[in-house]
Protein backbone atom coordinates (compact mmCIF):
# COMPACT_ATOMS: atom_id res chain seq x y z
CA UNK A 1 0.00 0.00 0.00
CA UNK A 2 2.92 2.03 1.08
CA UNK A 3 4.60 1.63 -1.97
CA UNK A 4 1.41 2.32 -4.24
CA UNK A 5 0.84 5.30 -2.48
CA UNK A 6 -2.81 4.03 -1.07
CA UNK A 7 -3.78 5.61 1.93
CA UNK A 8 -6.59 2.80 2.45
CA UNK A 9 -7.75 -0.37 0.44
CA UNK A 10 -11.33 0.21 -1.32
CA UNK A 11 -11.99 -3.67 -1.25
CA UNK A 12 -10.05 -6.65 1.31
CA UNK A 13 -10.25 -9.40 0.29
CA UNK A 14 -10.20 -12.45 3.08
CA UNK A 15 -8.84 -16.06 1.85
CA UNK A 16 -8.82 -19.63 3.11
CA UNK A 17 -5.55 -20.19 0.45
CA UNK A 18 -2.19 -18.96 0.74
CA UNK A 19 -1.76 -15.41 -1.14
CA UNK A 20 -0.72 -17.05 -4.76
CA UNK A 21 -1.50 -14.68 -7.76
CA UNK A 22 -1.72 -16.99 -10.34
CA UNK A 23 -4.87 -17.17 -12.20
CA UNK A 24 -6.09 -21.13 -10.85
CA UNK A 25 -6.32 -19.38 -7.55
CA UNK A 26 -9.93 -17.68 -6.87
CA UNK A 27 -8.90 -14.86 -4.91
CA UNK A 28 -6.35 -13.46 -7.14
CA UNK A 29 -8.95 -13.78 -10.08
CA UNK A 30 -11.30 -11.83 -8.43
CA UNK A 31 -8.43 -9.44 -6.78
CA UNK A 32 -7.23 -8.73 -10.43
CA UNK A 33 -10.73 -8.26 -12.01
CA UNK A 34 -11.47 -5.42 -9.77
CA UNK A 35 -7.91 -4.05 -10.09
CA UNK A 36 -8.58 -4.09 -13.32
CA UNK A 37 -11.84 -2.10 -12.72
CA UNK A 38 -10.39 0.69 -11.21
CA UNK A 39 -10.01 -1.01 -7.31
CA UNK A 40 -7.58 -0.64 -4.60
CA UNK A 41 -7.67 -4.49 -3.54
CA UNK A 42 -6.13 -5.34 -0.66
CA UNK A 43 -5.23 -9.25 0.49
CA UNK A 44 -5.38 -11.22 3.63
CA UNK A 45 -4.84 -14.82 3.64
CA UNK A 46 -5.27 -17.32 5.90
CA UNK A 47 -5.81 -14.85 8.95
CA UNK A 48 -5.02 -16.16 12.68
CA UNK A 49 -9.11 -17.03 12.66
CA UNK A 50 -9.18 -16.73 16.31
CA UNK A 51 -7.80 -12.88 16.93
CA UNK A 52 -10.14 -9.97 15.07
CA UNK A 53 -6.44 -8.06 14.93
CA UNK A 54 -5.74 -10.35 11.78
CA UNK A 55 -8.54 -8.73 10.18
CA UNK A 56 -7.39 -5.10 10.63
CA UNK A 57 -3.72 -5.41 9.37
CA UNK A 58 -4.73 -3.41 6.26
CA UNK A 59 -6.85 -1.57 8.12
CA UNK A 60 -10.47 -0.63 7.83
CA UNK A 61 -10.89 -0.87 3.62
CA UNK A 62 -13.30 2.01 2.37
CA UNK A 63 -16.27 -0.14 0.37
CA UNK A 64 -16.30 -3.74 2.49
CA UNK A 65 -14.73 -6.99 3.10
CA UNK A 66 -15.19 -9.85 0.28
CA UNK A 67 -14.71 -13.52 2.32
CA UNK A 68 -14.08 -16.91 0.29
CA UNK A 69 -12.46 -20.03 2.23
CA UNK A 70 -10.39 -20.75 -1.03
CA UNK A 71 -10.22 -23.19 -3.76
CA UNK A 72 -11.50 -25.87 -1.96
CA UNK A 73 -14.24 -26.33 0.82
CA UNK A 74 -12.89 -25.80 4.14
CA UNK A 75 -14.78 -28.97 5.38
CA UNK A 76 -13.61 -31.40 2.06
CA UNK A 77 -9.88 -30.41 2.63
CA UNK A 78 -10.27 -30.63 6.72
CA UNK A 79 -11.61 -34.32 6.25
CA UNK A 80 -11.58 -37.31 4.29
CA UNK A 81 -14.71 -39.22 3.40
CA UNK A 82 -14.97 -41.38 6.35
CA UNK A 83 -14.59 -37.85 8.65
CA UNK A 84 -10.83 -38.54 9.58
CA UNK A 85 -8.93 -35.24 9.80
CA UNK A 86 -6.40 -34.77 6.59
CA UNK A 87 -2.78 -34.23 8.04
CA UNK A 88 -1.59 -32.26 4.71
CA UNK A 89 -3.19 -29.00 2.54
CA UNK A 90 -2.16 -28.28 -0.90
CA UNK A 91 -3.16 -25.01 -0.92
CA UNK A 92 -1.47 -23.83 2.72
CA UNK A 93 2.22 -23.43 3.35
CA UNK A 94 4.55 -26.28 2.66
CA UNK A 95 1.61 -28.42 2.35
CA UNK A 96 0.28 -29.03 6.03
CA UNK A 97 -2.90 -28.66 7.31
CA UNK A 98 -4.44 -25.99 9.97
CA UNK A 99 -4.24 -22.65 8.63
CA UNK A 100 -7.97 -22.09 7.72
CA UNK A 101 -10.42 -23.05 10.34
CA UNK A 102 -13.37 -25.48 9.61
CA UNK A 103 -16.66 -23.36 8.16
CA UNK A 104 -14.13 -20.87 7.03
CA UNK A 105 -16.39 -18.18 6.03
CA UNK A 106 -18.52 -18.32 9.19
CA UNK A 107 -15.03 -17.97 11.24
CA UNK A 108 -14.38 -15.01 8.95
CA UNK A 109 -17.21 -13.02 8.89
CA UNK A 110 -17.59 -13.48 12.57
CA UNK A 111 -13.85 -12.27 12.91
CA UNK A 112 -14.43 -9.29 10.02
CA UNK A 113 -18.06 -8.06 12.48
CA UNK A 114 -15.93 -7.84 15.82
CA UNK A 115 -13.01 -6.34 13.89
CA UNK A 116 -15.26 -3.51 12.41
CA UNK A 117 -18.99 -2.36 13.13
CA UNK A 118 -21.19 -1.46 10.41
CA UNK A 119 -18.86 -2.80 7.26
CA UNK A 120 -20.23 -4.59 4.26
CA UNK A 121 -19.00 -8.17 3.97
CA UNK A 122 -19.71 -10.04 0.83
CA UNK A 123 -19.19 -13.75 1.10
CA UNK A 124 -18.51 -15.95 -2.20
CA UNK A 125 -16.59 -19.28 -3.58
CA UNK A 126 -17.07 -22.82 -3.57
CA UNK A 127 -17.93 -22.79 0.11
CA UNK A 128 -20.70 -19.80 0.41
CA UNK A 129 -22.09 -20.74 -3.27
CA UNK A 130 -23.12 -24.28 -2.36
CA UNK A 131 -24.27 -23.21 0.90
CA UNK A 132 -26.68 -20.50 -0.57
CA UNK A 133 -29.95 -22.38 0.54
CA UNK A 134 -30.65 -24.88 3.36
CA UNK A 135 -28.47 -28.30 2.46
CA UNK A 136 -27.07 -31.15 4.04
CA UNK A 137 -24.19 -31.07 5.65
CA UNK A 138 -22.37 -34.51 6.00
CA UNK A 139 -19.83 -33.50 8.37
CA UNK A 140 -22.97 -33.08 11.07
CA UNK A 141 -25.41 -35.07 9.34
CA UNK A 142 -28.01 -32.27 9.59
CA UNK A 143 -29.50 -30.05 7.29
CA UNK A 144 -28.00 -26.14 8.18
CA UNK A 145 -29.59 -22.99 7.13
CA UNK A 146 -28.24 -20.83 4.44
CA UNK A 147 -24.50 -19.94 5.03
CA UNK A 148 -25.81 -16.35 4.47
CA UNK A 149 -27.55 -16.43 7.40
CA UNK A 150 -25.44 -18.11 9.73
CA UNK A 151 -22.67 -15.67 8.58
CA UNK A 152 -24.58 -12.60 8.63
CA UNK A 153 -22.71 -11.41 5.67
CA UNK A 154 -25.03 -8.56 3.17
CA UNK A 155 -24.49 -10.48 -0.07
CA UNK A 156 -23.57 -13.89 -1.09
CA UNK A 157 -21.93 -14.27 -4.29
CA UNK A 158 -22.30 -17.95 -6.16
CA UNK A 159 -21.12 -19.21 -9.41
CA UNK A 160 -18.32 -17.28 -11.27
CA UNK A 161 -18.17 -13.95 -9.42
CA UNK A 162 -16.03 -11.62 -12.00
CA UNK A 163 -19.41 -10.01 -12.85
CA UNK A 164 -21.34 -9.87 -9.61
CA UNK A 165 -18.22 -8.93 -7.42
CA UNK A 166 -17.41 -5.68 -10.13
CA UNK A 167 -20.95 -4.44 -10.15
CA UNK A 168 -21.06 -4.70 -6.08
CA UNK A 169 -18.12 -2.87 -6.19
CA UNK A 170 -19.32 -0.30 -8.82
CA UNK A 171 -22.38 0.22 -6.61
CA UNK A 172 -20.73 0.74 -3.29
CA UNK A 173 -17.87 3.00 -4.74
CA UNK A 174 -20.99 4.92 -5.93
CA UNK A 175 -22.50 5.88 -2.53
CA UNK A 176 -24.98 2.59 -2.65
CA UNK A 177 -25.61 1.45 0.34
CA UNK A 178 -25.09 -2.39 0.80
CA UNK A 179 -29.06 -2.80 1.88
CA UNK A 180 -30.35 -1.67 -1.55
CA UNK A 181 -28.03 -4.04 -3.39
CA UNK A 182 -30.24 -6.54 -4.00
CA UNK A 183 -30.76 -6.94 -7.66
CA UNK A 184 -27.85 -8.37 -8.73
CA UNK A 185 -27.65 -11.23 -11.18
CA UNK A 186 -25.19 -14.16 -9.22
CA UNK A 187 -25.98 -13.23 -5.97
CA UNK A 188 -28.04 -13.72 -2.84
CA UNK A 189 -29.76 -11.50 -0.59
CA UNK A 190 -31.52 -12.11 2.99
CA UNK A 191 -35.43 -10.10 2.90
CA UNK A 192 -38.17 -9.80 4.50
CA UNK A 193 -40.40 -11.04 1.81
CA UNK A 194 -40.70 -12.69 -1.47
CA UNK A 195 -40.25 -10.48 -4.94
CA UNK A 196 -43.85 -10.87 -6.44
CA UNK A 197 -42.30 -12.76 -9.02
CA UNK A 198 -40.81 -15.01 -7.31
CA UNK A 199 -40.59 -18.93 -7.42
CA UNK A 200 -41.34 -20.27 -3.88
CA UNK A 201 -38.78 -23.39 -2.15
CA UNK A 202 -40.05 -25.58 0.27
CA UNK A 203 -38.73 -23.67 3.98
CA UNK A 204 -36.07 -24.41 5.93
CA UNK A 205 -38.48 -25.76 8.77
CA UNK A 206 -39.93 -27.93 6.49
CA UNK A 207 -36.18 -29.40 4.76
CA UNK A 208 -34.49 -29.80 8.15
CA UNK A 209 -36.53 -32.60 9.56
CA UNK A 210 -36.19 -36.78 8.37
CA UNK A 211 -39.73 -37.79 8.04
CA UNK A 212 -40.80 -38.90 4.71
CA UNK A 213 -42.72 -35.95 3.74
CA UNK A 214 -39.68 -33.59 4.83
CA UNK A 215 -37.34 -35.67 2.96
CA UNK A 216 -39.15 -35.40 -0.40
CA UNK A 217 -39.35 -31.71 0.06
CA UNK A 218 -36.07 -31.74 0.17
CA UNK A 219 -35.36 -33.21 -2.85
CA UNK A 220 -38.22 -31.34 -4.23
CA UNK A 221 -36.28 -28.07 -3.14
CA UNK A 222 -32.96 -29.09 -5.23
CA UNK A 223 -34.72 -30.09 -8.01
CA UNK A 224 -36.41 -26.19 -8.38
CA UNK A 225 -32.74 -25.04 -7.68
CA UNK A 226 -31.81 -27.12 -10.85
CA UNK A 227 -34.38 -26.21 -12.81
CA UNK A 228 -33.66 -22.55 -12.59
CA UNK A 229 -29.66 -22.90 -12.76
CA UNK A 230 -29.84 -21.38 -16.52
CA UNK A 231 -29.26 -17.53 -16.80
CA UNK A 232 -31.61 -17.08 -19.69
CA UNK A 233 -35.06 -18.91 -18.25
CA UNK A 234 -34.02 -19.40 -14.04
CA UNK A 235 -36.21 -17.33 -11.94
CA UNK A 236 -35.60 -15.45 -8.57
CA UNK A 237 -35.86 -18.02 -6.05
CA UNK A 238 -36.99 -17.33 -2.10
CA UNK A 239 -36.43 -19.48 0.58
CA UNK A 240 -38.85 -18.95 3.57
CA UNK A 241 -36.97 -19.19 7.01
CA UNK A 242 -37.53 -18.52 10.85
CA UNK A 243 -37.95 -15.40 12.14
CA UNK A 244 -39.77 -14.11 9.29
CA UNK A 245 -36.39 -14.01 6.62
CA UNK A 246 -36.28 -14.93 3.18
CA UNK A 247 -33.23 -16.17 1.54
CA UNK A 248 -33.46 -14.78 -1.84
CA UNK A 249 -31.55 -15.92 -4.77
CA UNK A 250 -31.33 -13.95 -7.92
CA UNK A 251 -31.12 -15.30 -11.96
CA UNK A 252 -27.46 -16.24 -12.22
CA UNK A 253 -24.78 -14.63 -14.02
CA UNK A 254 -24.07 -14.71 -17.79
CA UNK A 255 -21.10 -16.36 -18.14
CA UNK A 256 -18.12 -14.41 -19.84
CA UNK A 257 -17.90 -14.61 -22.86
CA UNK A 258 -14.83 -15.26 -24.94
CA UNK A 259 -13.29 -11.90 -24.80
CA UNK A 260 -14.07 -11.32 -21.39
CA UNK A 261 -12.58 -15.06 -20.15
CA UNK A 262 -9.38 -14.33 -22.88
CA UNK A 263 -8.96 -10.59 -20.90
CA UNK A 264 -9.55 -11.95 -17.57
CA UNK A 265 -6.91 -14.80 -17.65
CA UNK A 266 -4.78 -12.28 -19.05
CA UNK A 267 -4.21 -9.55 -16.20
CA UNK A 268 -0.94 -9.22 -15.01
CA UNK A 269 -0.72 -11.98 -12.75
CA UNK A 270 3.03 -12.53 -11.25
CA UNK A 271 2.45 -16.44 -11.46
CA UNK A 272 3.96 -16.84 -7.99
CA UNK A 273 3.04 -17.28 -4.15
CA UNK A 274 4.10 -14.75 -1.47
CA UNK A 275 8.07 -14.99 -1.11
CA UNK A 276 7.08 -15.64 2.53
CA UNK A 277 5.99 -19.15 2.15
CA UNK A 278 9.88 -19.70 0.32
CA UNK A 279 10.98 -20.90 3.85
CA UNK A 280 8.26 -23.39 4.16
CA UNK A 281 8.56 -24.91 1.09
CA UNK A 282 6.04 -22.84 -1.51
CA UNK A 283 2.23 -24.04 -1.98
CA UNK A 284 2.19 -27.46 -3.57
CA UNK A 285 -1.08 -26.60 -5.36
CA UNK A 286 0.73 -23.64 -7.82
CA UNK A 287 3.55 -26.75 -8.57
CA UNK A 288 0.63 -28.18 -9.91
CA UNK A 289 -1.09 -25.25 -11.77
CA UNK A 290 2.14 -23.33 -12.39
CA UNK A 291 2.55 -24.55 -15.82
CA UNK A 292 -0.99 -25.04 -16.72
CA UNK A 293 -3.21 -23.22 -19.66
CA UNK A 294 -7.12 -23.07 -18.35
CA UNK A 295 -8.72 -23.25 -22.02
CA UNK A 296 -12.59 -23.84 -20.81
CA UNK A 297 -15.13 -23.41 -18.45
CA UNK A 298 -18.23 -25.22 -17.32
CA UNK A 299 -19.18 -28.56 -17.82
CA UNK A 300 -22.35 -30.46 -19.86
CA UNK A 301 -21.09 -33.43 -18.38
CA UNK A 302 -24.03 -33.73 -15.62
CA UNK A 303 -22.15 -36.21 -13.24
CA UNK A 304 -24.43 -36.72 -10.37
CA UNK A 305 -21.69 -36.74 -7.64
CA UNK A 306 -20.35 -33.36 -9.11
CA UNK A 307 -21.53 -29.95 -8.06
CA UNK A 308 -19.75 -27.64 -10.68
CA UNK A 309 -22.88 -27.50 -12.51
CA UNK A 310 -23.94 -25.42 -9.79
CA UNK A 311 -20.66 -23.39 -9.53
CA UNK A 312 -19.44 -22.56 -13.31
CA UNK A 313 -22.43 -23.86 -14.99
CA UNK A 314 -23.76 -26.24 -17.40
CA UNK A 315 -22.82 -23.95 -20.67
CA UNK A 316 -19.26 -24.28 -21.61
CA UNK A 317 -17.44 -21.34 -22.73
CA UNK A 318 -13.68 -21.01 -24.23
CA UNK A 319 -10.96 -18.56 -24.40
CA UNK A 320 -9.51 -17.66 -28.25
CA UNK A 321 -6.34 -20.44 -29.61
CA UNK A 322 -4.72 -16.52 -29.86
CA UNK A 323 -5.13 -15.97 -26.22
CA UNK A 324 -3.83 -19.52 -25.17
CA UNK A 325 -0.71 -19.00 -27.17
CA UNK A 326 -0.22 -15.96 -26.10
CA UNK A 327 -0.32 -17.66 -22.42
CA UNK A 328 1.58 -20.34 -22.94
CA UNK A 329 4.42 -17.92 -24.76
CA UNK A 330 4.53 -16.02 -21.08
CA UNK A 331 5.09 -19.86 -19.11
CA UNK A 332 7.55 -20.35 -21.39
CA UNK A 333 9.45 -17.00 -20.66
CA UNK A 334 9.01 -17.86 -16.88
CA UNK A 335 11.66 -18.77 -14.13
CA UNK A 336 11.45 -22.44 -13.89
CA UNK A 337 9.79 -23.39 -16.76
CA UNK A 338 11.47 -26.74 -18.45
CA UNK A 339 9.51 -27.34 -21.67
CA UNK A 340 6.70 -28.71 -20.17
CA UNK A 341 2.68 -27.57 -20.13
CA UNK A 342 1.46 -29.51 -17.63
CA UNK A 343 -2.59 -29.17 -18.98
CA UNK A 344 -4.45 -27.42 -21.84
CA UNK A 345 -7.85 -28.16 -20.02
CA UNK A 346 -10.74 -27.43 -17.61
CA UNK A 347 -13.06 -29.03 -15.37
CA UNK A 348 -13.36 -31.06 -18.71
CA UNK A 349 -10.33 -30.65 -20.76
CA UNK A 350 -12.42 -31.53 -24.67
CA UNK A 351 -15.61 -30.06 -24.01
CA UNK A 352 -13.66 -27.72 -25.84
CA UNK A 353 -16.51 -25.33 -27.14
CA UNK A 354 -20.50 -24.77 -26.50
CA UNK A 355 -22.27 -28.24 -26.52
CA UNK A 356 -24.94 -26.29 -28.99
CA UNK A 357 -26.44 -23.14 -30.41
CA UNK A 358 -28.33 -22.51 -26.98
CA UNK A 359 -24.95 -23.06 -24.93
CA UNK A 360 -23.40 -20.37 -27.37
CA UNK A 361 -25.22 -17.82 -25.91
CA UNK A 362 -24.46 -19.23 -22.35
CA UNK A 363 -27.79 -21.10 -21.82
CA UNK A 364 -28.71 -24.22 -21.34
CA UNK A 365 -32.04 -26.77 -21.32
CA UNK A 366 -33.72 -26.26 -17.72
CA UNK A 367 -35.09 -30.02 -17.99
CA UNK A 368 -32.73 -32.56 -19.77
CA UNK A 369 -28.82 -33.24 -19.93
CA UNK A 370 -26.58 -32.82 -22.50
CA UNK A 371 -25.32 -36.36 -22.37
CA UNK A 372 -27.71 -38.27 -20.44
CA UNK A 373 -29.83 -40.54 -20.21
CA UNK A 374 -28.58 -40.17 -24.12
CA UNK A 375 -26.86 -37.35 -26.42
CA UNK A 376 -29.44 -34.53 -27.16
CA UNK A 377 -30.15 -34.35 -30.57
CA UNK A 378 -28.62 -30.65 -30.90
CA UNK A 379 -25.22 -31.55 -29.08
CA UNK A 380 -22.05 -30.76 -31.15
CA UNK A 381 -19.53 -33.40 -30.72
CA UNK A 382 -16.12 -31.21 -32.26
CA UNK A 383 -12.91 -31.85 -31.23
CA UNK A 384 -11.06 -30.14 -34.46
CA UNK A 385 -10.76 -26.57 -32.67
CA UNK A 386 -9.12 -28.68 -29.80
CA UNK A 387 -7.18 -30.30 -31.91
CA UNK A 388 -5.87 -27.23 -33.79
CA UNK A 389 -5.23 -25.82 -30.59
CA UNK A 390 -2.85 -28.18 -29.05
CA UNK A 391 -0.68 -28.65 -32.13
CA UNK A 392 0.04 -24.63 -32.24
CA UNK A 393 0.78 -25.04 -28.57
CA UNK A 394 3.29 -28.07 -28.73
CA UNK A 395 5.10 -26.53 -31.95
CA UNK A 396 6.34 -23.49 -29.78
CA UNK A 397 10.11 -23.70 -30.30
CA UNK A 398 10.55 -23.27 -26.24
CA UNK A 399 8.04 -26.50 -25.73
CA UNK A 400 8.67 -30.01 -25.44
CA UNK A 401 5.51 -31.59 -24.39
CA UNK A 402 2.06 -30.63 -23.26
CA UNK A 403 0.06 -32.91 -21.39
CA UNK A 404 -3.70 -33.09 -20.87
CA UNK A 405 -4.21 -33.80 -17.67
CA UNK A 406 -7.81 -32.47 -16.99
CA UNK A 407 -10.55 -35.08 -16.84
CA UNK A 408 -11.45 -36.22 -20.50
CA UNK A 409 -14.88 -37.60 -21.50
CA UNK A 410 -14.49 -40.62 -23.51
CA UNK A 411 -18.08 -40.89 -24.62
CA UNK A 412 -17.88 -37.39 -26.12
CA UNK A 413 -14.53 -38.48 -28.02
CA UNK A 414 -16.76 -41.80 -29.39
CA UNK A 415 -19.71 -38.75 -30.47
CA UNK A 416 -17.33 -37.11 -32.59
CA UNK A 417 -17.76 -38.75 -35.97
CA UNK A 418 -15.48 -36.42 -37.40
CA UNK A 419 -12.80 -35.70 -35.34
CA UNK A 420 -12.48 -38.28 -32.50
CA UNK A 421 -10.66 -41.22 -33.78
CA UNK A 422 -7.88 -38.24 -34.47
CA UNK A 423 -8.40 -37.02 -31.64
CA UNK A 424 -7.93 -40.46 -29.88
CA UNK A 425 -4.40 -40.74 -31.78
CA UNK A 426 -3.55 -36.84 -31.08
CA UNK A 427 -3.94 -37.61 -27.52
CA UNK A 428 -2.01 -41.23 -27.79
CA UNK A 429 1.18 -39.92 -29.74
CA UNK A 430 1.60 -36.46 -27.54
CA UNK A 431 -0.23 -35.54 -24.80
CA UNK A 432 0.11 -38.40 -22.39
CA UNK A 433 2.80 -39.42 -20.53
CA UNK A 434 2.94 -43.02 -20.16
CA UNK A 435 -0.69 -43.42 -18.32
CA UNK A 436 -4.33 -41.25 -19.36
CA UNK A 437 -6.70 -41.07 -16.02
CA UNK A 438 -10.19 -42.07 -17.04
CA UNK A 439 -12.97 -41.77 -14.47
CA UNK A 440 -15.71 -44.97 -15.75
CA UNK A 441 -16.47 -44.84 -12.04
CA UNK A 442 -18.66 -48.33 -11.70
CA UNK A 443 -19.02 -51.24 -13.71
CA UNK A 444 -23.22 -51.55 -12.66
CA UNK A 445 -25.53 -50.01 -15.42
CA UNK A 446 -27.90 -49.19 -12.35
CA UNK A 447 -25.31 -47.48 -10.76
CA UNK A 448 -24.11 -45.08 -13.50
CA UNK A 449 -27.64 -44.59 -14.73
CA UNK A 450 -27.80 -42.85 -10.89
CA UNK A 451 -24.26 -41.39 -11.28
CA UNK A 452 -25.74 -39.72 -14.46
CA UNK A 453 -23.04 -41.38 -16.56
CA UNK A 454 -22.86 -43.67 -19.69
CA UNK A 455 -23.08 -47.34 -19.67
CA UNK A 456 -20.25 -49.29 -18.76
CA UNK A 457 -20.02 -51.12 -22.72
CA UNK A 458 -18.79 -46.88 -23.72
CA UNK A 459 -15.83 -47.75 -21.03
CA UNK A 460 -15.43 -51.16 -22.63
CA UNK A 461 -14.98 -49.81 -26.51
CA UNK A 462 -12.69 -46.56 -25.08
CA UNK A 463 -10.35 -48.94 -23.79
CA UNK A 464 -10.10 -51.42 -26.57
CA UNK A 465 -9.86 -48.30 -29.11
CA UNK A 466 -7.25 -47.24 -26.35
CA UNK A 467 -4.60 -50.01 -26.63
CA UNK A 468 -5.73 -50.40 -30.70
CA UNK A 469 -4.47 -47.11 -31.17
CA UNK A 470 -1.14 -47.32 -28.67
CA UNK A 471 -0.55 -50.26 -30.51
CA UNK A 472 -0.72 -49.01 -33.76
CA UNK A 473 1.63 -46.39 -32.42
CA UNK A 474 4.18 -48.44 -31.17
CA UNK A 475 3.61 -47.11 -27.58
CA UNK A 476 3.49 -48.96 -23.84
CA UNK A 477 0.82 -46.62 -22.21
CA UNK A 478 -1.96 -47.47 -19.65
CA UNK A 479 -5.13 -46.45 -18.90
CA UNK A 480 -5.90 -46.06 -15.08
CA UNK A 481 -9.50 -45.47 -14.34
CA UNK A 482 -11.72 -44.49 -11.61
CA UNK A 483 -13.90 -45.91 -9.56
CA UNK A 484 -16.25 -44.28 -6.36
CA UNK A 485 -17.60 -47.36 -4.11
CA UNK A 486 -20.87 -46.91 -1.69
CA UNK A 487 -22.49 -44.04 -4.11
CA UNK A 488 -26.19 -44.07 -3.79
CA UNK A 489 -27.82 -47.20 -5.36
CA UNK A 490 -24.77 -49.38 -4.76
CA UNK A 491 -25.58 -52.41 -2.96
CA UNK A 492 -22.92 -55.24 -1.20
CA UNK A 493 -23.93 -56.83 -4.47
CA UNK A 494 -23.17 -53.94 -6.91
CA UNK A 495 -19.73 -53.78 -5.31
CA UNK A 496 -18.94 -57.44 -5.59
CA UNK A 497 -19.87 -57.47 -9.26
CA UNK A 498 -17.25 -54.36 -9.65
CA UNK A 499 -14.50 -56.62 -8.06
CA UNK A 500 -15.47 -59.25 -10.51
CA UNK A 501 -15.17 -56.66 -13.21
CA UNK A 502 -11.35 -55.65 -11.72
CA UNK A 503 -10.39 -59.08 -11.16
CA UNK A 504 -11.39 -59.80 -15.00
CA UNK A 505 -9.61 -56.72 -16.16
CA UNK A 506 -6.37 -57.47 -14.41
CA UNK A 507 -6.41 -54.03 -12.74
CA UNK A 508 -6.75 -53.14 -9.10
CA UNK A 509 -6.90 -49.41 -8.17
CA UNK A 510 -3.76 -47.87 -5.55
CA UNK A 511 -6.79 -45.73 -4.12
CA UNK A 512 -10.22 -45.87 -4.37
CA UNK A 513 -12.88 -42.91 -3.68
CA UNK A 514 -15.91 -43.39 -1.41
CA UNK A 515 -18.56 -41.55 -2.42
CA UNK A 516 -18.40 -37.95 -0.41
CA UNK A 517 -21.58 -36.34 0.28
CA UNK A 518 -20.82 -32.61 -0.35
CA UNK A 519 -23.06 -29.57 -0.77
CA UNK A 520 -24.55 -28.85 -3.98
CA UNK A 521 -24.96 -32.61 -5.90
CA UNK A 522 -27.53 -34.46 -6.95
CA UNK A 523 -25.79 -37.55 -5.36
CA UNK A 524 -25.78 -35.85 -2.14
CA UNK A 525 -29.46 -35.60 -2.45
CA UNK A 526 -29.78 -39.05 -3.04
CA UNK A 527 -27.60 -39.14 0.21
CA UNK A 528 -29.81 -37.81 2.20
CA UNK A 529 -33.17 -38.26 1.03
CA UNK A 530 -32.88 -42.20 -0.13
CA UNK A 531 -35.06 -40.47 -3.03
CA UNK A 532 -33.78 -40.04 -7.11
CA UNK A 533 -35.23 -35.98 -7.24
CA UNK A 534 -35.01 -36.30 -11.11
CA UNK A 535 -37.98 -39.38 -10.62
CA UNK A 536 -38.94 -39.41 -6.62
CA UNK A 537 -37.93 -43.12 -6.92
CA UNK A 538 -36.11 -44.99 -4.06
CA UNK A 539 -32.64 -45.33 -4.20
CA UNK A 540 -31.29 -47.57 -1.90
CA UNK A 541 -27.99 -45.84 0.13
CA UNK A 542 -25.20 -47.61 1.84
CA UNK A 543 -24.87 -45.85 5.21
CA UNK A 544 -22.44 -46.53 8.07
CA UNK A 545 -18.99 -47.21 8.43
CA UNK A 546 -18.93 -50.69 8.25
CA UNK A 547 -21.07 -50.74 4.95
CA UNK A 548 -18.47 -48.30 3.69
CA UNK A 549 -15.45 -50.08 4.34
CA UNK A 550 -16.97 -53.98 3.11
CA UNK A 551 -17.28 -51.73 -0.58
CA UNK A 552 -14.30 -50.52 -0.60
CA UNK A 553 -12.55 -53.22 0.58
CA UNK A 554 -14.10 -55.52 -2.41
CA UNK A 555 -12.73 -52.59 -4.88
CA UNK A 556 -8.92 -53.54 -3.47
CA UNK A 557 -9.63 -57.18 -2.69
CA UNK A 558 -5.84 -59.13 -3.47
CA UNK A 559 -4.63 -56.47 -0.46
CA UNK A 560 -3.53 -58.95 2.56
CA UNK A 561 -5.39 -56.06 5.14
CA UNK A 562 -8.47 -56.39 3.41
CA UNK A 563 -8.68 -60.16 3.39
CA UNK A 564 -11.10 -60.21 6.55
CA UNK A 565 -13.12 -57.75 5.35
CA UNK A 566 -13.74 -59.38 1.92
CA UNK A 567 -14.31 -62.32 3.72
CA UNK A 568 -17.51 -60.90 5.35
CA UNK A 569 -18.64 -58.66 2.46
CA UNK A 570 -19.00 -62.30 0.55
CA UNK A 571 -20.47 -63.78 2.95
CA UNK A 572 -23.10 -61.13 3.60
CA UNK A 573 -23.91 -60.88 0.04
CA UNK A 574 -24.66 -64.78 -0.15
CA UNK A 575 -21.45 -65.26 -2.42
CA UNK A 576 -19.35 -67.71 -0.79
CA UNK A 577 -19.15 -69.15 -4.46
CA UNK A 578 -16.44 -66.58 -4.47
CA UNK A 579 -14.53 -67.59 -1.63
CA UNK A 580 -11.72 -70.73 -2.38
CA UNK A 581 -9.46 -71.50 -5.45
CA UNK A 582 -11.53 -70.88 -8.22
CA UNK A 583 -10.24 -68.90 -11.34
CA UNK A 584 -13.11 -66.49 -10.50
CA UNK A 585 -12.35 -66.27 -7.19
CA UNK A 586 -11.56 -63.40 -5.16
CA UNK A 587 -10.15 -64.23 -1.71
CA UNK A 588 -8.53 -68.04 -0.84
Amino acid sequence: MDGRGWGACDLIFVSGDACVDHPSFAAAVVSRVLEDAGFKVGLICQPDWKNPASYTVLDRPRLGFLVGAGNMDSMVAHYTAAKRLRSDDAYSPGGKAGFRPDRAILKYVEGIRRAYKNIPVIIGGIEAGLRRFAHYDYWSDMVRRSVLLDSKADILVYGMGEKPVREIARRLAGGENIGDIVDVRGTCVVAHNPPPAAVILPGYETVKVADPASLRSYAEHFMIQKQNADPESGKILAEPNDGGRWVIQNPPAYPLTTVALDHVYELPYTRRAHPIYDAAGGIPALKETAFSLVGNRGCFGGCSFCAITFHQGRAVTVRSRESLVREAETLCGLSGFKGYIHDVGGPTANFSGPACKKQARGAFCANRECLFPSACPELKADHGPYLETLQVIRSLPEVKKVFIRSGIRFDFIQMDNQHGKEFLETLCCYHVSGQLKVAPEHSSAGVLALMGKCGPESYAQFKKEYEETNRALSLKQYLIPYFISGHPGSTLNDAVELALYLKKSHFIPDQVQDFYPTPGSLSTVMYRTGLDPRTMSPVYVPRGEREKRLQRSLLQFNHPENRKLVLEALREAGREDLIGNGAECLVR
